[in-house]
């Protein structure tokens, strides 16, 4: 006597090969993703000082400026013209927002005070100049 099913089945076993691909990938994607967020977009050699660095705002306006010239705000390139008209737009939306400006080391003193002055008189008072961090002996 044979009492046993015909349509009886085994019993069902992952392949765990897919999720070990899948694993491996986003491994793969989250290490390439975190150098990504390092990675400035605009070339620039701040100057050194010793002073702490500022933490980040939501409220807040970068200009960066290169050796070569160039300026841009929040990583967009403009002139200096648009540099005026960005400013007393951000000025109308929050007076008290802060102007950080990067620039390069290499980047003449007077074109710096120039920056200054347009934020100055399109009403932006909280003025920084981003800096690295010395390295102590």
């Amino acid at each position: 006597m044979n009492f046993r099913r015909r349509n009886q089945r085994e019993p069902s076993q992952l392949d765990m090969t897919p999720l070990v691909d899948v694993v491996f990938n986003l491994l793969i994607f989250f290490m390439l993703s975190t150098t990504f967020v390092t990675t400035p977009g605009i070339k620039i050699n701040l100057p050194k000082a010793s002073a702490k660095e500022l933490k980040v705002q939501e409220k807040e306006v970068r200009i960066a400026m290169t050796k070569s010239g160039k300026i841009y705000v929040n990583r967009k390139l403009v002139s200096l013209d648009d540099v005026r008209k960005i400013l007393k737009r951000k000025a109308r939306i929050n007076p008290k927002m802060l102007v950080i400006i990067e620039a390069d080391a290499q980047v003449t003193h007077g074109k710096v005070v120039q920056i200054m002055d347009i934020a100055k008189n399109a009403g932006l008072n909280r003025l920084a100049i981003a800096t690295r961090q010395k390295k102590r002996r």
